[in-house]
């Protein structure tokens, strides 16, 4: 990638922190249940400019908006990083088609909560603040273990949001003109 194209992408890149803060924070107030869309961002900037560029974008993410709103995202970075380094991985392999999109959605469905659930259980005990609090009391209180109860919740609602998310990129690269698309990875 040329000196042209990397200011491109971390122009893009940046962009794409806007865009994940933006979208999380108008569903979460919109309280939209299973869906997050706090990942679109990453997962454009990965599909376009590679796993390096994507988890530039999701581990920053993270980091600007808990100094802006709120310190409990920022130990989730991993789980953004993730996203960005799976997505990257997928499209520098296949084109990010709607097919694509779709199954790059459910691999990101369980790696999510595989790498989020143990954040969630032992930094802060399975209560994170949103709408999987309440699955994760009701599995807590009717014996469940911690871990699985915060684990349920969390692969539903991405099943959800990461193949919606996956799909919502995979038309926006379709629609986008290909002169800012050839030559990004």
């Amino acid at each position: 990638m040329n000196q042209r194209n990397r200011t491109y992408a971390l122009i893009f890149s940046s962009l794409a922190i806007a865009v994940n803060i933006v979208l999380g924070t108008v569903v979460d107030m919109l309280s939209i249940p299973l869906l997050f869309l706090d990942t679109v961002g990453t997962i454009f900037t990965a599909a376009v400019f590679g796993p390096w560029y994507g988890a530039l974008a999701g581990g920053l993410t993270n980091l600007v908006q808990g100094v802006i709103t709120n310190p409990k995202v920022i130990p989730f970075a991993l789980v953004n990083i993730a996203i960005g380094i799976t997505v990257g991985f997928i499209a520098k392999k296949w084109k990010f088609n709607f097919v694509t999109a779709a199954i790059t959605g459910i691999i990101l469905a369980v790696v999510a909560p595989l790498i989020g659930t143990p954040i969630a259980t032992y930094v802060y005990g399975g209560i994170t603040g949103d709408f999987n609090d309440v699955l994760f009391t009701w599995l807590a209180q009717s014996g469940q273990k911690i871990f699985t109860a915060a684990f349920i919740p969390r692969i539903t609602s991405n099943f959800v949001d990461k193949i919606a998310s996956c799909l919502i990129v995979s038309l926006l690269i379709q629609r986008l003109p290909k002169r800012y698309i050839e030559g990004a990875k």
